[in-house]
């Protein structure tokens, strides 16, 4: 019995061929080669997704669920804390691109210009990517005890060399804020310089000479020819940067040393979803609030892609 089964699975059978065959397929080796991005797209997005969206519609708690249809979304309608958190989120995300897209493309560009050795130009480049290697964790506790508001703290004792009186950065809506942009702004501005740079290098010098020669200035130029070239690498750091800005929560987390911050002022979407959901043990509210963040994003992205033209198809 043995014997004939061997026979029957070894190579020279025609289950054998078949099997090699379609082991060495050319049509089906794409196939197998995406096979493991699409079952952990599946297991790991699609199913958690699907799921959200039914336990948004659902009453769970302690593991019994009920089917409440669109309550969860009408609580959130009338829930001002929620609104609270969306406002925060939303300022904090304006904020974060008003000073990591401009800020970032001018560093980029005076280090793409022909200035210093390129020795030193590529230990800088290096060094900009070290905060962002940095645990998040970790920076939140240090930017915490940076901002305390004691004398002792560092940006305390910076502001009083210039006479200042200590500031209670933490209690404050406004000093909250902007150790929340100090924070992001020290971790991610190194990040989208080397975007911009990646985006810089890939212009043709000739559309300088050529501009140059034609007597346009280096202002000319940068509107001209930098600008309308690094479009593509433009919308893919303010789309990722719309994103991170409204989905920020372990920065907020960490700087006020959990999930309470005074009057909220810290709360952000995913913080008020990580209090209903794990804190309170909500998890059909807290898929709710999961849900309409997702909306929110996307609406925002999908508007910013479509006037940007990305969606557009080029002319041949």
């Amino acid at each position: 019995m043995a014997q004939l089964q061997e026979r029957t699975a070894s190579p020279g059978t025609p289950v054998g061929h078949r099997l090699k065959a379609l082991l060495y397929s050319q049509r089906l080796a794409p196939y197998f080669f995406i096979a493991p991005f699409v079952i952990t797209l599946l297991a790991f997005w699609a199913v958690p997704l699907v799921r959200t969206f039914v336990m948004s519609t659902q009453s769970v708690m302690f593991g019994e669920a009920s089917f409440v249809g669109t309550d969860n979304f009408e609580r959130l309608w009338r829930d001002r804390i929620f609104w609270q958190a969306m406002y925060n989120s939303a300022r904090y995300m304006v904020l974060t691109l008003v000073i990591l897209i401009p800020v970032p493309l001018l560093l980029a560009v005076v280090i793409n210009a022909r200035l210093g050795s390129d020795r030193l130009k590529n230990l800088f480049k290096a060094s900009l990517f070290i905060p962002a290697l940095t645990s998040v964790v970790v920076a939140g506790i240090i930017f915490r005890l940076m901002f305390a508001e004691t004398s002792t703290g560092l940006v305390n004792q910076v502001i009083a060399w210039f006479g200042a009186d200590p500031v209670r950065w933490l209690r404050t809506d406004l000093g909250g804020l902007v150790a929340l942009l100090a924070l992001a702004t020290w971790r991610y501005t190194g990040v989208n310089i080397l975007y911009f740079l990646s985006g810089l290098q890939s212009i043709p010098g000739e559309l300088y000479e050529a501009a140059s020669i034609d007597g346009a200035g280096k202002l000319r130029q940068f509107f001209s020819i930098t600008l309308p070239n690094i479009k593509p690498t433009m919308v893919y750091v303010t789309t990722i940067s719309i994103y991170g800005g409204l989905a920020m929560f372990l920065e907020s987390f960490m700087l006020y040393a959990g999930n309470s911050s005074p009057n909220n002022q810290g709360l952000t979407v995913v913080g008020y979803l990580y209090r209903r959901g794990i804190e309170e043990n909500d998890l059909g509210y807290a898929s709710a609030v999961g849900v309409v963040l997702l909306v929110v994003i996307m609406a925002i992205n999908l508007t910013y892609l479509t006037l940007t033209g990305t969606f557009k198809k080029e002319s041949r």
